[in-house]
């Protein structure tokens, strides 16, 4: 019970409240960042797209937690949305200084992200670290494709990409390390295509 009422602050928290970082966004102030309005739409709806993301984080790594019954692993789940909440944060940052708004179908999200969590961790704590492999390679993936289209002059969202680029692959190796078993070829395309929807999706609502 006490696991359940901590998800559902969590969630509160995630989808209404003002997220709070950690650690400090990284910008680089020497590079000031000047983009036209046609740059600053489409850095927005790509920054909306990424922050959609760490939505599903917080849902997925507090699903998780709650389903296992292995405090390390509970732990190490806490540890990964700790960081995944100073994304959220700088993401929730980059699209307000964008002028842009968050997706508007953020709880919902949410709420597919938390079952899927769910569904996995209550098949085995190796096939649940198996799914945070598969899905930080994913995010990894994701996050060098938009590395590659933001706009060369948005210094400020890049770095912030890049920042979160190199945590994810890091959360990656810690799943590894623990024990995650390789998940089946049909529920990675799945799991790809799943994300597909979401994020063209994102890029406008």
């Amino acid at each position: 019970m006490d696991r359940l009422l901590g998800a559902l602050d969590g969630a509160l928290r995630t989808l209404f409240a003002k997220p709070a970082a950690a650690r400090a966004c990284p910008t680089l102030p020497a590079d000031e960042t000047h983009l036209g309005a046609q740059e600053r739409q489409h850095a927005a709806a790509l920054m909306r797209v990424n922050h959609v993301g760490e939505v599903c984080a917080q849902a997925l790594y507090a699903a998780q937690a709650i389903a296992s019954h292995d405090p390390s692993l509970r732990q190490q789940m806490a540890q990964a949305a700790r960081e995944e909440t100073d994304h959220l944060a700088w993401t929730r940052t980059r699209l307000d200084e964008l002028g842009a708004r968050p997706s508007l179908l953020n709880p919902l999200w949410y709420a597919g992200a938390f079952g899927l969590g769910l569904v996995a961790g209550r098949i085995g704590d190796r096939w649940s670290l198996g799914f945070v492999v598969e899905t930080e390679r994913q995010v990894e993936a994701h996050l060098q494709g938009h590395l590659e289209r933001l706009p060369a002059a948005d210094h400020a969202s890049r770095a912030i990409v890049a920042q979160m680029k190199e945590d994810e692959a890091r959360h990656a190796r810690l799943a590894e390390h623990a024990g995650a078993a390789e998940l089946p070829a049909p529920v990675r395309l799945m799991m790809k295509a799943a994300a597909r929807v979401m994020t063209t999706t994102a890029h406008y609502i």
